[in-house]
């Protein structure tokens, strides 16, 4: 009997073939045949300097694109020297204010060759118009950039609260973005649309598939509505997802979410490009299990979670340092987890075979489960008005509270368990921090800001800051505006400031 007939005699479905919409065995035909997936590290800390310096570290160690880490105050739209900003400078990622801060944190990195992944929502794109402002000042050409910019605020309402501004003006900056890259930066991925968080924060597989596809669907209307063909920008959407323990749901979750997006991109927008319809996505392993007691253990939580996202099909990956529980991660633990993907990539043989957990009737069966409960779900928010009504009814938080409550009460009653924290070890045995940040890093930084703002040409910050207030309320594209901002030495929490006089900021409560 042939190997076909076996397979069909025994139940197997046939999952089609690669790089062929719906896209359910992978975007490409070869995959990881003929190019592997992007390694990335996320790393961002302290100032520009330092982690410059660990960007060129792992790209010596053979990373293959960079992750930027932002602060809480760079997110949240705050300079280094503002009185919101005290005690967080740093901390959390890179603080980037002003133009000086991304040339030093850019230094040596050839923007036309290395790929460029930026962690940032609310303040995307002023983001972004500072790495384009270093790009014209070194004659790079725009077209060439690489990169992403996550740019994804709806999921900020849902699971994370770096917002700035409430839903609609949020929503219009984004699509600001969609139309400013396809024009000028055509390389670079102007959304990557986040589960992640969604994840992180608690959610099942489920939610986080249907949650992070209905923002999707919200953002590609929002574009649609303002007059952009679906075909101009749908082929540069990408999505980020969580890469969590249940290797097989793992597995079934990333080919579920391509399929479904290619089957909802069809239906409702019936694009004629067949790369409108590809869900490519980046993929990070759960920062939510690792743990504190034991943290090598995170060593194998972490690879296990990585081959997941690769017999899943993603096109670059994050693999989590195992002392991130505990600190910022130490050199040697980001090492650790850059030499897992490469074994991954280059021992195991999995990048050998195109979808190799294709066909194995235990995931195309929950590939089926995921895709159909997540459609499931996308009805309902349909139902609600859409992704950002449903997000204003809270929808979407409230399943994902209920949804981690529950999983919460499994790890506490031991029915769920969590090695070395609720069996198998002591739950006071903490490791103690491999990182630590200089304590007079605020100071100087916030000190470098304050003597950028004074050297610079006042009335020409100025005249650039009232030039976006003046396209804020016209409702144009803000992306022009605000590069020429960064380039009149205009800061980041000025440009924020500014739009916040416009769109107000958003109270959850109010």
């Amino acid at each position: 009997m042939a190997l076909a007939d076996l397979a069909r005699s025994r139940g197997a479905r046939d999952p089609g073939l690669p790089g062929v919409p719906p896209y359910l065995r992978g975007i490409h035909p070869e995959m990881y045949r003929s190019r592997l997936w992007t390694m990335r590290q996320y790393a961002g800390f302290g100032t520009a300097e330092a982690s410059n310096q660990r960007y060129h570290y792992l790209l010596s160690e053979g990373q293959t694109g960079l992750s930027v880490a932002f602060d809480l105050p760079t997110q949240m739209g705050y300079d280094s020297d503002h009185s919101r900003a005290q005690g967080e400078v740093g901390r959390v990622g890179v603080a980037i204010s002003t133009l000086d801060d991304m040339e030093r944190l850019l230094q040596g990195i050839p923007l036309d060759r290395v790929s460029l992944s930026m962690t940032i929502n609310a303040t995307a794109m002023i983001l972004l118009a500072l790495v384009v402002a270093v790009a014209d000042r070194r004659g790079t050409a725009r077209a060439k950039l690489s990169g992403t910019v996550q740019n994804d605020v709806l999921k900020e309402y849902i699971a994370r609260g770096t917002y700035i501004y409430p839903p609609a003006p949020s929503l219009k900056i984004a699509t600001d973005l969609f139309e400013y890259c396809a024009e000028e930066t055509p390389q670079w991925n102007p959304i990557s649309i986040s589960g992640y968080h969604i994840r992180e924060a608690g959610s099942t597989a489920v939610q986080e598939v249907a949650f992070t596809l209905a923002n999707g669907l919200e953002y590609v209307r929002a574009a649609v509505d303002r007059g952009l063909p679906v075909d101009r920008f749908a082929p540069r959407i990408s999505f980020f997802f969580n890469a969590h323990n249940n290797f097989l749901e793992e597995i079934a979750k990333y080919r579920a979410a391509r399929r479904l997006w290619a089957r909802l991109m069809e239906e409702r927008f019936h694009p004629r490009d067949p790369n409108s319809l590809k869900l490519r996505f980046h993929a990070q392993t759960a920062g939510s299990t690792l743990t504190a007691q034991q943290p090598h253990n995170n060593i194998a939580r972490v690879a296990i979670q990585a081959m997941a996202a690769v017999l899943g099909g993603c096109q670059s990956l994050h693999t989590n340092s195992f002392d991130e529980a505990i600190s910022l991660p130490s050199e040697e633990a980001a090492t650790t987890a850059l030499r897992t993907q490469q074994l991954l990539a280059h021992e195991t043989g999995a990048a050998a075979t195109v979808d190799p957990a294709g066909g194995a009737p235990a995931i195309e069966e929950e590939t089926d489960r995921i895709e159909l409960e997540s459609r499931r779900e996308i009805e309902a928010i349909d139902a609600l008005g859409g992704a950002v009504r449903a997000i204003e009814a809270g929808y979407q938080a409230t399943a994902i509270e209920r949804s981690a409550y529950e999983a919460q009460l499994k790890i506490e009653k031991g029915e769920q368990v969590i090695v070395g924290v609720n069996r198998f070890g002591d739950p006071d045995e903490l490791a103690r921090p491999g990182f630590t940040l200089d304590p007079k890093l605020e100071e100087r930084q916030s000190s470098r800001v304050a003597a950028f703002k004074a050297a610079r040409d006042q009335d020409l910050a100025t005249h650039a800051l009232a030039r976006i207030e003046e396209s804020a309320r016209r409702e144009l594209n803000l992306m022009p505006a605000v590069i020429d901002a960064v380039k009149a030495s205009a800061t980041l929490g000025e440009i924020s400031d500014t739009l916040r006089r416009v769109y107000k900021t958003y109270d959850p409560n109010a």
